[in-house]
C-alpha cells in the first residue's frame, strides 16, 4: 500500500496533539526514529505496541499509531508530574519546547501501569536522534508560519488574554467552541461530548454543542475560564489548552499563529472585522425594505456622506445629484419635492446596491455601515448597533439556509458592455470571451491568477477560444477546462516542455464528464488543424491547441 505524504501524517499529528494536549513535533520525531515496525496499512510506526487492554489490531496501522503514541505521551507526562517532576522540567518556556530531560526520559521507553487504560507501550529510542528529530520539526512549524523564536513572553501573554475574556465574551459559537475546547484539553478529555458532560449541567436530550443556549454551558465555562490564572502552573497540558484558545477565539490556521499574534496584542477583545458578514448581509436587504420613508432615506444618505468622507449633508446632496436648496426651499411645489426624493432614493439605491462589490474592509466604509444600521433600526449609539448585529450574526450561523435569518444570496456583478476588442487592461473575467460563447476568462486565467501579458497572448486566447466553441459544439457537452495560458515560470512548475503553447495562450487540458480522452480525440481528430493530445497517466484528460499545423501526441 501506498505511504501517506509528509502533509498527510502531519495533519493526523496535528488532530492527536490537539485531542491530547501535547506538543506535536514529538509524534513526527517518533515516526522519525521508530521507523521499524511494518504495518499492515505499509506505513512504519511511532514505536507503539499493546499494552494492557490495547491490541495489537488497535495499533497495526499508522492512525492507530499516532493516536496511541499521543495517549501515550500524555501518559508519560501524567506520571512524572505524579512522581513530582515540575512544569520547568517538563517544558523550556524560552524556547517553546519539551526539555532534553523529557525528551530523553521519552527516549527511554514506557511501560503503562495496569491502571492506565489509554497509555501503550512505547520502544526504545536513541535519545540524541529524537531530539534532533524533534527540534527540525519545530523549526520547519516556526519558520512556515514565521512565529517568534523567543517564547518568553507566551506565558504571560496567554494569562493576559484569558483573565479578559469575561469582559469580551458576547456567546458567538465560535467564541464558545474555544472556551470548550481549553476546558477539554485542559481536563485531559478527549471529545467535546465529555468536555460538555464535565460541566455537569441539565441539558435537554437530542441538544448538540452548536445549538445549545447560553444558559446552559456559557455560564459555568466562564467560571471555569476566570479560575485558570489562579490554577495555571506552566504545565504543557495547559498551555497547550490556552493556545487552543487563542487560535479558536481569534479563528487562526495555526497554533504557531496564535503565538505570534499574542507577541503582538493579548486582547481578546474581537476585531471591528468581526460584524463584517451582518453588516453586508443588512445592506443587501435594504433595497427590499426600503419605502422612500425619511427616516430611512436620512439613513441612507449619513451612510453615503461618510463612506465618500463628505462634510456635510448638503454635499453629499449633490454628490448624489440633486440641488439641496431644492429641498430647503418653502416655496418649491409638491411635484418637484417628489421628483427630487424620487431622484435621490435612486442614487441611494444605486450606491448601497453597489457596497457589496466596493466593501474594503476600511474605517469610514465600516463606520458607514454601522451608522446605516443604528439610523435604521433608531438604536441610541454605536455600543448598541454593533450588539444587535453581533445578535444578527448569532441568528446567521445558526440559521438553516432559504429562512429569513440566513445571510441573503449574494448578487452577481452586473458586467459592462463587452468591449469590441479585448485586450490585457480590459478583460472582464466572468465574462465569455465570444459574444454568447461558452468559454469565459476565468477559465481562461484560472480565476484570473494568470492574467495574460499583452496583446498577442490576448488574442492567441480568443483565437483557441473560437476553436475550441467548435469542438465543444460537435461533442456537445461542457468543457471542463484544467489548464489554459500558463506563464513560464507556472508552466515549468507544471511540467510543461519549453516551447508549450500554453505559455503563448492558444492550448487547453480539459475534461468532459461521462467521456474519457481517447474517446474525445477520435471524435475530434478527423477535423481538428491544430494540435490533440492524449495522456497515459491521466486518461480522462485531453490537449487541444490552435497551431496552424495538425500535430496528434500520446504521452
Amino acid at each position: 500500500m501506498t505511504k501517506l505524504t509528509p502533509d498527510q501524517r502531519n495533519e493526523v499529528y496535528l488532530l492527536e496533539a490537539e485531542r491530547t494536549g501535547i506538543h506535536k513535533p514529538i509524534l513526527a520525531a517518533l515516526y522519525q526514529v521508530q521507523n521499524k515496525m511494518s504495518l499492515v496499512d505499509g506505513e512504519t510506526g511511532l514505536g507503539i505496541a499493546p499494552a494492557n487492554r490495547i491490541t495489537l489490531n488497535e495499533v497495526n496501522t499508522f492512525l492507530g499509531q499516532v493516536q496511541y503514541a499521543a495517549n501515550t505521551i500524555r501518559s508519560i507526562t501524567d506520571s512524572l508530574i505524579n512522581q513530582g517532576w515540575k512544569s520547568s522540567d517538563l517544558w523550556n518556556p524560552e524556547q517553546g519546547r519539551y526539555t532534553d530531560k523529557f525528551i530523553q526520559k521519552i527516549a527511554w521507553g514506557y511501560a503503562p501501569a495496569v491502571s492506565d487504560p489509554t497509555g501503550a507501550r512505547l520502544e526504545v529510542s536513541e535519545a540524541e536522534a529524537l531530539l534532533q528529530a524533534y527540534l527540525i520539526d519545530i523549526a520547519t512549524d516556526f519558520k512556515t508560519e514565521k512565529a517568534p523564536q523567543n517564547l518568553a513572553y507566551l506565558d504571560t501573554a496567554l494569562l493576559a488574554f484569558v483573565d479578559r475574556i469575561p469582559n469580551h465574551y458576547v456567546g458567538l459559537p465560535h467564541q464558545r467552541t474555544a472556551l470548550l475546547e481549553a476546558l477539554r484539553i485542559w481536563r485531559k478529555l478527549d471529545n467535546r461530548e465529555i468536555a460538555i458532560a464535565s460541566l455537569k449541567i441539565s441539558i435537554p436530550i437530542n441538544t448538540s454543542i452548536e445549538t445549545l443556549e447560553e444558559s446552559y454551558v456559557d455560564s459555568p465555562l466562564l467560571q471555569f475560564i476566570q479560575q485558570v490564572s489562579r490554577f495555571y502552573g506552566g504545565y504543557p497540558h495547559q498551555r497547550e489548552a490556552l493556545l487552543r484558545l487563542v487560535q479558536l477565539w481569534r479563528q487562526l490556521d495555526a497554533r504557531e499563529l496564535a503565538i505570534a499574534d499574542l507577541e503582538k496584542s493579548n486582547t481578546p477583545e474581537s476585531s471591528p472585522k468581526l460584524v463584517d458578514p451582518a453588516l453586508i448581509a443588512f445592506v443587501q436587504r435594504v433595497p427590499n425594505f426600503y419605502q422612500g420613508k425619511g427616516d430611512q432615506r436620512n439613513a441612507l444618505v449619513e451612510a453615503f456622506r461618510i463612506w465618500r468622507q463628505l462634510d456635510s449633508r448638503s454635499t453629499a446632496l449633490i454628490a448624489l445629484g440633486v440641488d439641496p436648496s431644492v429641498l430647503a426651499s418653502s416655496s418649491a411645489d409638491p411635484k418637484t419635492l417628489t421628483n427630487t426624493a424620487a431622484q435621490i432614493d435612486r442614487a441611494l439605491l444605486a450606491f448601497i446596491r453597489q457596497v457589496p462589490f466596493e466593501y474594503r474592509e476600511t474605517d469610514p466604509q465600516r463606520e458607514a455601515l454601522i451608522r446605516l444600521v443604528q439610523l435604521w433600526r433608531v438604536l441610541p449609539d454605536k455600543t448598541q448597533t454593533i450588539q444587535s448585529l453581533v445578535d444578527d450574526l448569532k441568528r446567521m450561523q445558526q440559521a438553516r439556509r432559504n429562512t429569513i435569518d440566513a445571510a441573503p444570496t449574494p448578487l452577481p456583478l452586473v458586467l459592462p458592455r463587452r468591449p469590441e476588442r479585448w485586450t490585457p487592461n480590459n478583460i472582464q473575467i466572468y465574462a465569455p470571451i465570444l459574444d454568447n460563447g461558452s468559454f469565459t476568462w476565468a477559465e481562461a486565467t484560472h480565476g484570473g491568477t494568470r492574467m495574460p501579458p499583452d496583446q498577442a497572448t490576448v488574442d492567441a486566447m480568443v483565437r483557441l477560444a473560437k476553436l475550441a466553441q467548435q469542438a465543444r459544439d460537435r461533442i456537445n457537452r461542457p468543457f471542463r477546462v484544467t489548464s489554459w495560458y500558463r506563464p513560464p515560470a507556472i508552466n515549468a512548475r507544471a511540467g510543461g516542455v519549453s516551447n508549450s503553447r500554453h505559455i503563448i495562450g492558444d492550448a487547453m487540458d480539459f475534461y468532459c464528464d461521462g467521456l474519457t480522452g481517447d474517446q474525445l480525440y477520435w471524435a475530434l481528430d478527423p477535423w481538428w488543424p491544430g494540435g490533440l493530445g492524449r495522456y497515459n497517466q491521466y486518461p480522462y484528460l485531453s490537449h487541444i491547441d490552435a497551431r496552424s499545423d495538425r500535430a496528434r501526441w500520446l504521452r
